[in-house]
């Protein structure tokens, strides 16, 4: 073989070569732990569905997962922690849409974020419906009792949500102004909390993700009374317009995010990882015992639903004196 036809072999295998090896990771990213971080207390079902997601997501980047609670001010304090986090991947955010959009619009003193800004979408994850559900050993069943029982006793129907600003207190707003009733909602920091003060006997009922009260449902220790949308599991719990009413409870989802001016090589490694992460047949399997459904969607979808949501929260909080 002349000396060309060598160089002409040798270039031919080190290429056949090149295509066999996986191209390295711009910048090597990731090279230690990365930590999720969750605006909620630990125990809340969207903390729980963290946990899940991140053991699957480990083993996708091959770097420890950890996952730290933040909870406070209805999940502002958490998701600012992430805004204002090192722009390298290292710190990345997992929080329900009440600390994106029902927070910024009810309180943008302490929620300083723009999340149409200051974030960079990564990916939805999973949505669960809200539930208004009241202790066991209370005389309601139904919606029609629940108000009529409000309106017997004025001001003492408490009803515990994961904070303020939060799609639960949406939902209390909601049926007060169906019912003309003054249910009290009462904010706590997270799902879990609520959930331990009406087990405890402290307040009347909860208005929180089905996620988090989906164990104590299926036990009988809370009844659930009305849903933002049907869940299979939980047949006999409606909607507002299974029950002819002319409006909605708003939902809840969870999605992945990072502080703004994420590298592109960065996104590059962890929105795929992300995404097979959630659609991992295990995650579907705990999220759904969590009264969780995994839905995947991109960066781009999930910004336009923080837009539309946005828009909508704040026309409600208009219509509903939430916000001058």
């Amino acid at each position: 073989m002349d000396r060309i036809s060598h160089r002409a072999a040798l270039l031919a295998a080190l290429v056949v070569l090149a295509g066999a090896v996986p191209p390295a990771r711009a910048d090597g990213y990731p090279k230690g732990p990365v930590t999720i971080v969750v605006p909620l207390a630990p125990g809340d079902a969207v903390d729980l569905a963290a946990r899940a997601i991140g053991d699957e997501l480990a083993a996708e980047l091959k770097v420890p997962v950890l996952v730290v609670n933040r909870p406070g001010a209805g999940g502002a304090l958490g998701v600012d922690s992430v805004v204002k986090a090192n722009r390298d991947g290292y710190t990345i955010g997992f929080t329900m849409n009440a600390a994106l959009t029902f927070r910024r619009v009810l309180d943008p003193q302490t929620a300083t974020y723009d999340p149409m800004k200051d974030i960079t979408p990564l990916a939805l994850a999973m949505r669960t419906p809200s539930v208004v559900a009241v202790r066991g050993d209370l005389p309601v069943h139904s919606l029609a009792e629940l108000l009529t029982y409000a309106r017997a006793n004025p001001g003492q129907v408490r009803i515990g949500t994961p904070g303020a600003g939060s799609a639960g207190e949406f939902s209390v707003a909601t049926i007060n102004a169906l019912g003309g009733t003054d249910l009290l909602a009462v904010p706590f920091k997270g799902a879990s909390p609520a959930v331990a003060a009406v087990r405890g006997g402290h307040i009347e009922g909860v208005a929180v993700a089905l996620g988090a009260i989906s164990a104590h449902l299926k036990s009988g220790a809370l009844r659930g009374i009305v849903a933002s949308s049907r869940f299979p599991d939980f047949p006999d719990i409606p909607t507002l317009a299974d029950l002819g009413r002319p409006r909605k409870l708003l939902g809840v989802w969870a999605a992945f995010f990072g502080p703004s001016g994420l590298p592109a090589e960065v996104s590059a490694v962890l929105v795929p990882a992300i995404e097979r992460a959630v659609k991992s047949p295990s995650v579907a399997t705990r999220l759904r015992a969590l009264g969780m459904v995994e839905e995947y969607a991109s960066p781009e979808k999930l910004l336009a639903e923080i837009r539309e949501e946005y828009d909508a929260v704040e026309e409600i909080a208009g219509r509903a004196g939430f916000v001058k």
